[in-house]
């Protein structure tokens, strides 16, 4: 299992949910705001495609279609994905035209998951970026496993959200089963 960290915040309460969802499962975590990923410069339709670009988002890519399931975490910022968790996923129109690379092919069939926490009534206004990701897992031909939407707005608030902490609890219950 791969988790996707997309907050700028080490040891927020996305992570904090996050890691309690992956709690006793052996598990890669990639913080994407430890990683430099440069934002994609649009170039799908030139015939000579993307340009090579010298940062990490290659080693994220490769690393994630070598799991079978896979979490995607990020705050609800202003009432979106972070920036980290948005530049990762815009640079995946670069990862499509890379015939070696076959990501379309292996990203079919993926489990996905996703972790939002937000602090301004998320369980109604983050279900726009939970719509979001159900189209990108969609259009990737991945399987929408499942989400949770927390809701916190200072440091460990996630621990009071007895909902978000049961439906963590239920997933890691069912990917332990599942392994």
């Amino acid at each position: 299992m791969l988790v996707i960290h997309g907050s700028s915040r080490a040891g927020g309460n996305t992570e904090q949910l996050a890691h309690l969802m992956a709690e006793g499962i052996e598990a890669e975590h990639i913080y994407l705001r430890d990683k430099t990923i440069v934002p994609i410069i649009d170039k799908r339709h030139d015939p000579e495609g993307f340009t090579a670009v010298e940062d990490d988002y290659d080693g994220i890519a490769k690393e994630m279609l070598n799991h079978d399931t896979i979490i995607f975490a990020t705050p609800l910022y202003w009432y979106g994905m972070s920036g980290h968790m948005k530049n990762f996923v815009d640079r995946w129109s670069q990862s499509l035209r890379d015939q070696q690379l076959r990501f379309a092919e292996r990203m079919k069939d993926k489990k996905c998951y996703v972790i939002i926490v937000g602090g301004d009534n998320p369980k109604l206004k983050a279900l726009p970026l939970v719509a979001q990701f159900q189209y990108i897992f969609d259009f990737m031909k991945a399987s929408f496993a499942g989400y949770i939407v927390g809701e916190a707005n200072t440091p460990g608030a996630i621990m009071n959200d007895q909902s978000a902490i049961g439906q963590a609890n239920i997933y890691n219950k069912q990917l332990k089963q599942s392994k």
